[in-house]
């Protein structure tokens, strides 16, 4: 292929970077290929800091199963979800209105998050843990099934998230096994997200998430075709995310945009459910361990471009922001 699997849509406002052939590329068995993606992925990065991914490996049935079960979970009653509530570790349900973004430089947050979640995060052994999020995992009774279809999502979002790193790092002048040793123990987060509609007299401050950036490396969504998502353009002004089946949107986290000196951005975004019905998606965030120092990659710095930012651990970037914004860690 001699030219980069990327276009722009005008409908859909993002550009699409078709990841055909990541997997053998990212095992080192098509060092051109792999350059090919990168590149492509570069120049979507560059542009927006957002993309769609396409042809990425992950079943549609396996994702499919993942939303179904999300659906009966946030079913299921309050009591019922309240019996597996977000514990000091962060893992388990997030009531409704239970975040209010107060870290963001983007907009003032007036009002809680319109949304309820599960969050799993990374397994820790219990003889292993060492960070304030080390801990562990908490399941429901119900629905049956949820456990494992979730853990084979989550699994295969890691899977994804590795072969894209090794792109990444071809992308940005590393070798393909760059950046490994940041990510030997990824801090993740899967997040199993409801909207609910938003009320017609909820005003422009009613977000079912407020403006904001994520905190860390990159992050892959997947989300139904109800729509709500929004990126905020080089213009500042919101471009709708539009449902694409079977596509993933990507983006770059904090982390992100320091390991590349702002080469690419860490683009805010927010979500508007006004779909008049239920709203589901499902963010992974693929972070480096909780002691990594992230600071701006040497290839991302050249003479005429010193680096933008200072050092920073990344365990400590993400306690800032979560005990900042989620009403449990105030009231525990």
């Amino acid at each position: 292929m001699e030219t980069a699997p990327f276009r722009v849509d005008q409908a859909l406002g993002l550009p699409i970077v078709d990841l055909a052939g990541l997997g053998e590329a990212a095992a080192g068995n098509d060092p051109a290929r792999l350059r090919i993606l990168g590149a492509a992925f570069d120049e979507a990065c560059r542009a927006f800091g957002f993309c769609y991914i396409v042809n990425h490996g992950v079943e549609q049935g396996l994702i499919d199963r993942a939303f179904a079960m999300s659906a009966a979970f946030h079913a299921l009653s309050l009591e019922e979800k309240q019996a597996i509530k977000i514990n000091a570790a962060h893992r388990g349900y997030m009531g409704m209105a239970s975040s209010l973004i107060v870290t963001s430089s983007i907009e003032k947050a007036v009002r809680p998050n319109l949304s309820e979640s599960f969050m799993l995060m990374h397994e820790i052994a219990p003889e292993d843990e060492a960070h304030p999020l080390d801990g562990p995992n908490q399941w429901p009774a119900r629905p049956a099934g949820f456990r494992e279809a979730v853990v084979a999502y989550d699994s295969a979002l890691q899977r994804l998230s590795r072969q894209m790193t090794h792109m990444i790092a071809v992308a940005l002048g590393l070798p393909p096994e760059g950046l490994d040793e940041y990510f030997e123990q990824p801090t993740t987060f899967l997040r199993l997200l409801h909207y609910p509609p938003s009320p017609p007299d909820a005003g422009d401050k009613q977000y079912g998430s407020a403006p904001h950036t994520d905190y860390g490396f990159i992050t892959i969504l997947a989300q139904d075709q109800q729509g709500g998502l929004q990126v905020r353009g080089p213009d500042n002004l919101w471009i709708d995310a539009t449902p694409l089946r079977g596509a993933f949107v990507v983006n770059i986290g904090d982390m992100g945009s320091r390991w590349t000196n702002g080469r690419w951005p860490s683009t805010p975004h927010r979500v508007i459910n006004r779909s008049g019905g239920d709203r589901y998606s499902m963010p992974y965030f693929f972070d480096p361990n909780a002691d990594v120092t992230v600071a701006c990659l040497p290839s991302c710095c050249p003479p005429d471009r010193p680096a933008r930012f200072e050092p920073v651990r990344y365990g400590d970037y993400l306690m800032m922001r979560i005990d900042a914004n989620y009403a449990y860690r105030k009231n525990p």
